[in-house]
């Protein structure tokens, strides 16, 4: 007859807890049509503000069109642009206007569904990065030529 696993610290039968193997045996099962238990109906008063914001989104012109496999999105009228790129390199063919509102589209820079992605950094940013770079060379010569000189 096999008993109870033991409880390693107190060699006493192991007790179930809350969220484990019995209560998962009682929960109703998780298809089918929702329950009142459901995550979406126990929490129906919570987040209003998202939900309204979501509902706002879903009605932004060429979302009822469902858009192409990947999506960028206008800044200004939040309409749905189809959006086809190797994210290594600049988008090419990229619309330079919104098909909705005709609002001018930055092409570095693309508001996703909930972030913005930036393809490429402005060119005084690269411009920093090398002379940086060539700062930290010059520190190491000098540092190695005063070095040289003193021993």
């Amino acid at each position: 007859m096999a008993s109870a696993p033991e409880s390693p610290d107190t060699n006493q039968p192991a007790r179930d807890v809350p969220g484990g193997a019995a209560d998962a045996a009682k929960a109703p099962p998780s298809f089918g049509p929702m329950s009142d238990h459901h995550w979406s109906k126990a929490r129906a008063e919570h987040n209003q503000e998202a939900m309204e914001y979501l509902r706002w989104r879903s009605k932004a012109p060429g979302v009822e069109s469902g858009g192409a496999e990947r999506n960028h999105y206008c800044m200004q009228c939040h309409g749905v642009i189809p959006l086809q790129y190797d994210q290594r390199q600049p988008a090419d063919g990229a619309p330079s206007h919104c098909p909705h509102c005709g609002a001018e589209l930055e092409q570095r820079v693309r508001a996703m569904f909930n972030w913005v992605e930036m393809d490429q950094p402005p060119a005084a940013d690269t411009g920093l990065k090398w002379a940086f770079v060539g700062i930290l060379v010059a520190v190491v010569v000098g540092v190695g030529a005063a070095l040289w000189l003193l021993l």
